[in-house]
């Protein structure tokens, strides 16, 4: 049996064997890549710590390091309380402020993932606070990154176009960024109604005491509140004013009305964490620098200067997140190395039928893209899918939106970057069911979006 096939089967045994048993993941997955890795690539111990994804290992820790800190100290309540202030205490509305803030940074040029990075801590910040689904908040502002994703000066735009422009393609870049645009923004329309946006629909926030306790199990007068991130207003950096937000119904079963007795001040420490963020938010999309070590170091800093910010910080780093995540790429990193997806790409490519091949091309590109880099693999499957693209039997600008689509949307999944920084940013109690339904969704968008995009845009021949 070709390595290739091997590789495949194990990867798929890993998931079958972590769903049945106890087993994590993360664990099966690092131990799939060394005995894989000895018995069947011919690679060594070192070949495979080679795969690690140390750069995502250091984005998961430093940047839920840096907010748990600003949880610790409450910056993300008041965050919270500005942005509900912003627009006018519509709760339903907070969602797609994230989606646009995310869509204009990546669209301007930053980084998917570091867009995510910086917007995720703080909109699933908002999700605890006003009990809004975290998978909807979630998937909005991944949905967002890929929205604005493809525009001619980001960093996916830039890829795709720079590819097709090599390989004496036919490329639309307009086009491309205002297919990603709409089909994302469609999707989240989806999202919304499918994960509780109804609810908010009538759900307003109003400053006032809390009279008695709240419906759905929130706290009731001498409960302590809670903070975004679950903690009690008592933890080191808190403030007398901190609150939890409760709601009442209105007799008769009118709309939902959240209360939050007391406004958040901005103190110091609070105005030094944004400060921190703010830094982050410069050095990564002005200067370009890395994500994880930028947010490790602004957390630092903010350390020194709030040390009452750091008590329990490092506990609340979504340590069994990194070993799931990092476990998974490191093994994905192997089947790279031994050439599986070239493997797979070529075999699709040899298929006699254009438009099935490229059909599967676009389900590889995203099955793929749910485990490792999207940017590797815009810049490895437009290739693979030149030599039939040149024959004039498929449309080549139908043919590339649909494989960019496809290999962007499901970002979604817990194993790639934005899906794994959902998923630890979520409140601890609820990271497992993020994990879980984020695994279904970006597992579902490997069979719907390229079905989707293959139908709209390849099958007719407009493109």
């Amino acid at each position: 049996m070709p390595a290739e096939v091997i590789s495949i089967a194990v990867l798929v045994l890993v998931f079958l064997i972590a769903t049945v048993t106890s087993v994590h993941m993360g664990a099966l997955a690092l131990f799939a890549a060394f005995v894989v890795a000895l018995t069947v690539a011919g690679e060594g111990t070192d070949d495979v710590f080679g795969g690690f994804p140390g750069d995502l290992f250091v984005v998961l820790v430093g940047v839920t390091y840096l907010f748990a800190l600003a949880r610790n100290n409450g910056t993300v309540d008041w965050l919270v309380q500005v942005a509900v202030r912003a627009v006018g205490g519509r709760v339903a509305l907070i969602p797609w402020v994230m989606f646009g803030v995310t869509a204009a940074l990546t669209a301007a040029g930053a980084v998917v993932p570091a867009a995510i990075a910086i917007v995720a801590p703080i909109g699933l910040g908002f999700a605890v606070r006003y009990r809004i689904d975290p998978l909807l908040m979630g998937l909005l502002i991944i949905n967002g990154g890929s929205a604005g994703g493809f525009s001619p000066i980001s960093i996916f735009g830039t890829i795709t176009n720079g590819v097709v422009e090599r390989n004496g393609l036919e490329g639309s870049p307009p086009l491309l960024f205002a297919s990603s645009f709409i089909f994302n923004l469609l999707l989240s329309v989806v999202v919304f109604f499918m994960f509780g946006g109804r609810e908010l629909l009538g759900r307003r926030r109003v400053d006032g005491s809390a009279p008695g306790s709240a419906a759905g199990g929130a706290a009731g007068p001498g409960t302590p509140p809670a903070s975004a991130g679950g903690a009690p207003t008592g933890t080191p950096g808190g403030s007398g004013t901190r609150t939890t937000t409760v709601a009442k119904h209105s007799v008769g079963g009118g709309a939902a009305v959240v209360v939050e007795p007391e406004s958040i001040v901005l103190d110091r420490d609070r105005g030094l964490t944004l400060l921190a963020i703010l830094a982050l938010g410069v050095g990564v999309l002005v200067f370009d620098l890395n994500v994880g070590l930028t947010a490790i170091s602004v957390a630092v800093v903010l350390s020194v200067f709030s040390p009452r910010s750091t008590k329990g910080a490092v506990d609340r780093v979504a340590w069994s997140t990194v070993l799931l995540i990092c476990g998974i790429v490191t093994y994905v990193s192997l089947m790279e190395r031994m050439g599986t997806i070239d493997f797979l790409g070529g075999s699709v490519a040899a298929i006699g039928v254009p438009l099935l091949a490229a059909l599967l091309i676009c389900v590889i590109g995203g099955a793929v893209s749910a485990f490792a880099s999207t940017t590797g693999i815009l810049g490895a499957l437009i290739p693979l899918a030149v030599p039939f693209l040149l024959a004039g039997e498929v449309g080549a600008v139908g043919m590339i939106i649909a494989l960019a689509i496809s290999s962007s949307v499901v970002d979604s999944s817990p194993f790639s970057t934005s899906g794994a920084l959902v998923v630890a940013n979520s409140a601890p109690d609820q990271r497992d069911r993020v994990f879980r339904r984020l695994m279904q969704w970006g597992m579902g968008m490997i069979v719907v979006a390229p079905l989707v995009t293959w139908g709209f845009f390849v099958v007719p021949g407009w493109l």
